[in-house]
């Protein structure tokens, strides 16, 4: 499920993907594609402005996105899961890093989406959370907050105790 939603949420080609559950409604995994080939930067280029306070806000008949929505399920589906720049095994910044060796700390199994491969997702998940930045840390549906409040929350124990019950569920 998490190579398929990562493929689907970056807009690239699943035809390496040997099964394929993950649908939105009313959206094919061709239109989120389109939306997110919209807002690729051409290499030599500038970067590209999307309208994307626009697209992640609801709409006249008070429907979201497709970015939103697929940003939605992966929260919903995963009971923990840290939005972050790298990954678990690469974390690419200090304080991705961070969540991840407290997640690891608490044998946390948890899932990350890497914010770095598409300024879409980069941008939409701060608008999904209306927090201003990445990591970002997810459990049981929940946002907790950045690396900040997860040092907070792991010194006092109760991100610990979180963990446990989310997982045991």
């Amino acid at each position: 499920m998490s190579r398929a939603l990562l493929l689907t949420i970056l807009g690239m080609s699943i035809s390496s993907v040997s099964s394929f559950s993950f649908q939105l409604p009313g959206c094919s995994r061709f239109a989120l594609r389109n939306v997110a080939n919209t807002h690729v930067q051409t290499p030599g280029m500038a970067p590209v402005r999307s309208p994307l306070r626009l697209r992640m806000q609801s709409d006249d008949a008070g429907r979201k996105g497709p970015m939103w929505n697929a940003i939605d399920k992966v929260v919903k589906e995963n009971k923990i899961v840290l939005f972050m720049k790298g990954n678990k095994d690469f974390p690419q910044c200090g304080f991705s890093n961070t969540v991840v060796q407290i997640l690891n700390a608490c044998n946390a199994q948890y899932e990350t989406v890497n914010v770095l491969e598409n300024e879409l997702l980069r941008q939409g998940i701060k608008e999904y959370s209306n927090w201003p930045t990445i990591p970002q840390l997810y459990v049981d549906g929940e946002f907790l907050g950045g690396c900040d409040i997860a040092i907070d929350m792991y010194q006092s124990g109760e991100l610990v105790e979180m963990i446990e019950r989310v997982m045991a569920e």
